[in-house]
């Protein structure tokens, strides 16, 4: 019998949001918290993520770390161990991107980007991998959500190399963990987010939202209920038997 109830259900569970100060990370965590898990969120500014997380309705902590570093990578981890015996759901969506024409494209750009969007979400998973474990059962997995995007599904206007080679290897270490964590009951799926407004996605003016929306199907951007509805579904009872796979929310944009 389906416990409907329950279904879609993250009520008590402990989740970490990377970058969830602001944009994509921020509508997760706080999507999360309202549906009653006990969310951790993380940014490089103290003073940022304390505040977002204060403003957060719900059970909401903020921890400082700069993932872009192993240093911050296991002081974060360090962090989270000191106060959880376990965790629940990992959301790796910090992440950031260089946009520069091919001959000016720099190593430090591509390096950085490479850094954050695809070196710190393995490694992080590797220092949380022990509360990810003990989080764990066969009835009610573990769940990593990696953030991907639709950049890694199509090739946009914008030159972001790095950023585009970074999506796609991240939704392709996403089915390989996912693979490898499935006797530990572990899910790894990935979500790969069209164009929602944040920080690294700005609209500036109406001609520009016009421009944008027409080239989406459901003919808008997306909302924060879209990012935490496809979050929620893969942390809950219902994506439990969904590992490796990489959801597209855009709207259509990829068709």
């Amino acid at each position: 019998m389906i416990d409907a109830a329950n279904l879609f259900s993250v009520e008590g569970r402990v989740a970490l949001v990377t970058g969830g100060s602001a944009g994509i990370g921020r509508m997760i965590a706080e999507g999360l918290a309202a549906a009653g898990a006990r969310v951790y969120i993380c940014a490089r500014n103290a003073e940022k993520v304390a505040a977002a997380a204060e403003d957060m309705a719900g059970d909401v902590t903020g921890i400082s770390a700069d993932l872009s570093t192993l240093d911050g990578i296991q002081t974060l981890a360090a962090g989270l161990s000191a106060r959880e015996d376990a965790l629940h759901i990992l959301v790796n969506n910090a992440g950031t991107l260089s946009d520069a024409p091919i001959d000016a494209f720099s190593e430090q750009d591509w390096d950085g980007v490479l850094d954050l969007n695809l070196k710190s979400p393995f490694f992080l998973l590797q220092k949380v991998l022990p509360l990810l474990r003990k989080g764990a059962t066969p009835q009610r997995p573990a769940s990593v959500i990696n953030i991907g995007s639709v950049g890694a599904l199509k090739v946009g206007p914008r030159e972001v190399y790095a950023y585009q080679a970074s999506k796609g290897a991240i939704h392709w270490l996403t089915k390989s963990l996912a693979k490898n964590l499935a006797g530990d009951h572990i899910t790894v799926n990935a979500i790969a987010p069209g164009f929602f407004e944040s920080d690294m996605t700005v609209i500036t003016d109406d001609a520009m939202r016009q421009m944008v929306e027409s080239m989406v199907p459901r003919g808008r951007t997306g909302m924060a209920e879209d990012m935490a509805g496809a979050a929620i579904y893969l942390a809950s009872p219902a994506g439990s038997y969904v590992t490796g796979s990489v959801i597209p929310v855009e709207g259509g944009l990829s068709i």
